[in-house]
């Protein structure tokens, strides 16, 4: 009898060393999916709480929880995320200036002068470094771009995702017209306007328009441009802004185009709520899930996905929603692993289901884009990545300074008929003027 209980003991921990042997690999696994996290061999950890700061870009609550709050409870149960939401008129400089320093920035590329400025932004390579992140996972064109904006190659950043230029059109003005639909392959800026004259018409009282471009810095985009010269130092010196604001011509010169009350630039209202735009250039994250809230109310729209408009080579330009660590952080390291649990291949996985371009280079991802909005359900969404993601333009600190030049040459040629020449030096001389200001005052 007692050998039979011995023999029945030895067999039930034979069939058990199998099921520990599984939940090893697969613990392993787990830490694995955030590369770069630091193991924390077991030991109890002093509970952490990081503050989050999102500015200028769209980051629901919903997708906060689900994009960082559960998947760091997941591998750091003692690390809580507390999100900071100031009034909106609030500017990064009053939150730092009243006491408020967040541990960790989510923002985009057009921001990081602004928190480098502040003297807010930590340089990541010694947490990279420390941590063992493997860099090579993400896409080389978002690493060499967040290089860029420093002039030593520091990485102020890591990338979450990538919020692209896509081209949206509406079935239902073209079924209307009997005009085809956009290429799925692609085409110019050329061919795009020349497919929205066609569609730039009056009918039954209701004035339609073809086609919005998104202005000067959306199609500047496809071109490789800095708003101020790095070498020169001043404003529009390129020849491409010729170029630029000679396309944006080109479609206000279309009749009809500019309206009686002359507006000229239409809005994602024109082509989701009027439904009188048939294409629009936008942002991928401008209007998907604005989209989807239509859908949710039962009024959905007969729309789809074209590749975005390029000039000469097919690439498309677009903004890095990143994620920074404040200099000012007492808790970098765990900071630190909340952005390398946000990279991870399992919340990039999320992330893309829930319509982001992901940061890691990962092209498998691509084909499950959207998977879990229902508005792209039989969408194109493969014309989502049919062109090439070009590297962010050199920026300038004095970017967010001058842009307003940019809005007042658009007005002068849409409104006043001022011809594109004229326009761009009027604008260069007004940045001219405001960087010789800005720059004594500093």
């Amino acid at each position: 009898m007692m050998k039979a209980i011995i023999n029945l003991v030895i067999s039930l921990i034979l069939l058990a060393l199998p099921i520990v042997g599984c939940a090893q690999r697969e613990g392993l696994e787990a830490k694995q999916e955030a590369p770069g996290v630091s193991d924390s061999k077991g030991q109890e950890k002093t509970p952490v709480t990081l503050t989050f700061y999102t500015y200028g870009n769209t980051l629901t609550n919903t997708e906060f929880d689900k994009f960082f709050v559960q998947p760091v409870k997941k591998l750091y149960p003692h690390i809580t995320l507390k999100r900071i939401e100031p009034p909106a008129t609030t500017t990064p400089e009053e939150l730092f200036t009243s006491g408020t320093v967040p541990d960790i920035i989510y923002t985009s590329d057009g921001s990081y002068y602004r928190f480098t400025t502040l003297g807010a932004v930590e340089d990541l390579k010694t947490l990279i470094e420390k941590h063992h992140f493997d860099l090579k996972r993400i896409k080389p064109v978002l690493t060499e771009s967040i290089r860029s904006y420093s002039s030593k190659g520091e990485l102020v950043a890591l990338p979450f995702s990538f919020n692209l230029s896509i081209l949206y059109y509406n079935k239902d003005i073209f079924d209307k017209f009997g005009v085809a639909y956009p290429s799925d392959e692609g085409f110019t800026w050329e061919k795009a306007l020349d497919l929205g004259r066609q569609l730039t018409r009056s009918d039954n009282g209701v004035n339609y328009v073809g086609i919005d471009l998104g202005g000067p810095a959306q199609v500047a985009r496809s071109l490789p441009l800095s708003l101020i010269d790095p070498q020169t130092g001043k404003g529009l010196q390129s020849a491409g802004w010729t170029q630029v604001f000679t396309t944006l011509k080109q479609s206000y010169d279309i009749p009809g185009f500019v309206g009686p009350d002359k507006k000229y630039s239409y809005d994602k209202d024109s082509f989701m709520k009027d439904r009188t735009l048939a294409m629009r250039v936008s942002y991928l994250a401008n209007m998907i899930g604005p989209l989807e809230e239509l859908r949710q109310q039962g009024k959905e729209l007969n729309w789809d996905l074209a590749p975005p408009p390029y000039y000469d080579e097919p690439s498309v330009g677009g903004t890095i929603h990143s994620l920074l660590i404040s200099s000012k952080s007492q808790h970098k390291d765990e900071a630190f692993q909340v952005i390398a649990t946000a990279l991870s291949n399992e919340v990039q996985r999320t992330a893309v289901h829930n319509g982001r371009v992901a940061s890691i280079d990962m092209p498998d991802l691509e084909k499950e884009y959207g998977a879990d909005i229902e508005v792209l359900k039989g969408k194109k969404i493969a014309n989502v990545f049919k062109v090439k993601p070009r590297k962010v333009s050199t920026p300038s600190e004095f970017d967010n300074d001058i842009g307003k030049w940019l809005t007042k040459a658009t007005d002068d040629i849409a409104l006043n008929g001022a011809d594109v020449n004229t326009a761009i030096r009027k604008a260069q001389d007004g940045i001219n003027k405001d960087l010789e200001s800005i720059r004594k005052n500093r």
